[in-house]
């Protein structure tokens, strides 16, 4: 479980790395920055993404789950509020092109370069 989660740490970081380095959307000091984004990141995704989740399941059924890159946005934008200058993304709608590009990312790094590794161990 805990190398699952260093695992996902690695690749947000990552990915958030790439996003503040080709975007102007947002802005990341560092790598340093970008570790602590991972980690309160995950933080927020375990405690307040479910909360969000359950209190928007109308809104996200309707949307066919396209709402969910609203909250993933939203916790990107209170991830940013919390960190202050060494994280900072501009507006709501910067953060919701982030996640959209984030989700991207993710799934790319996951489905072809973490499962192959996985695989073969």
């Amino acid at each position: 479980m805990l190398k699952k989660w260093l695992i996902h740490l690695v690749v947000n970081t990552i990915v958030l790395m790439v996003i503040a380095g080709y975007l102007p959307l947002f802005h990341l000091s560092g790598v340093t920055a970008a570790i602590e984004a991972s980690i309160i990141l995950s933080i927020l995704n375990l405690i307040v993404r479910p909360i969000l989740i359950v209190l928007t399941l109308p809104v996200t059924f309707l949307t066919l789950g396209l709402f969910l890159f609203v909250i993933n946005a939203i916790t990107l934008y209170i991830t940013s509020g919390i960190m202050g200058d060494s994280f900072v993304i501009h507006s709501f709608g910067d953060a919701i092109l982030a996640a959209i590009i984030m989700a991207i990312l993710n799934a790319l790094i996951q489905n072809f370069i973490v499962k192959p590794i996985q695989k073969t161990r």
